[in-house]
């Protein structure tokens, strides 16, 4: 999993409430047991057109925010049916980091095991974001894993909750087993005397 410490990048706004799984990932797409390829199929019934080719009214097809790292969705993503094919299409694009008001837990937790980070905020914050966004589309806001905070391009900071294993195994770019090989000697110690 790749580690996460800091992120600068600017957002890309995709202000839909309710977008479900199968709005990131269609279901077609879920029989590849593999990550590579994953980002090409992501939002594809949005994305594309029905000739294959790219729907210049989408967001993610926007030249203005080609290349963020950081989605900033619209309220409870991720929710429906649960695949680890939508963190897997997110981060295959690109994305590092997701912001919304609230995520699905399935969704979020999948996400963490994945290397990407789903940002909870207030609606307050939320909006304020969208509103940056649409002021000025090219600003970038820095996402500090560490301290947990979202620093502004005015120098606000905003504070993100995030448990602490999670953090954890962000930080040090490992899923739950490589952050219980990190503790391999203290487990062959204890074997040993046991």
């Amino acid at each position: 999993m790749a580690q996460f410490t800091t992120l600068t990048s600017n957002l890309m706004p995709l202000a839909v409430n309710d977008i479900d799984t199968d709005q990131i990932i269609p279901a077609r797409f879920l029989k590849a047991t593999d990550k590579n390829g994953m980002g090409d199929h992501l939002f594809a019934d949005w994305r594309y057109n029905a000739d294959g080719s790219p729907r210049q009214d989408f967001v993610l097809n926007n030249h203005t925010f080609e290349g963020a790292k950081i989605l900033l969705a619209g309220d409870n993503f991720g929710c429906g049916s649960s695949r680890e094919h939508a963190p897997w299409a997110l981060t295959g694009f690109g994305f590092r980091a997701v912001i919304s008001t609230s995520f699905a837990d399935i969704f979020r937790n999948n996400s963490l095991k994945n290397g990407l980070l789903p940002i909870l905020v207030d609606s307050q914050v939320h909006n304020s974001l969208f509103n940056l966004v649409a002021d000025l589309p090219s600003a970038e806001i820095t996402v500090d894993l560490n301290s947990q905070t979202m620093t502004l391009p005015d120098g606000g900071k905003i504070l993100f909750p995030i448990d602490g294993f999670s953090k954890a195994c962000l930080l040090n770019g490992v899923d739950e087993l490589g952050y219980i090989l990190g503790f391999e000697a203290e487990i062959s110690a204890f074997e040993a005397r046991y």
